[in-house]
């Protein structure tokens, strides 16, 4: 089950995971919110937090 966050406006946002590779060849793991649960969906990682951004009330991970 993925992490799940509904923000002020009550819709609800899934946590996902990707892995990118930068420019410089370093590989980097990216967390992104989506309105659906795809098979990347993951956990909240320990040590983040999840704050919302008041214009637009879309979620992301910080920390």
């Amino acid at each position: 089950m993925a992490y799940s966050h509904t923000n002020s406006k009550g819709k609800t946002y899934y946590l996902h995971t990707k892995d990118v590779e930068l420019r410089g060849g370093r590989n980097q793991t990216i967390y992104y919110f989506c309105k659906d649960e795809r098979s990347n969906a993951c956990d909240l990682p320990a040590g983040k937090n999840v704050v919302e951004s008041p214009k637009t009330g879309l979620p992301f991970v910080k920390g």
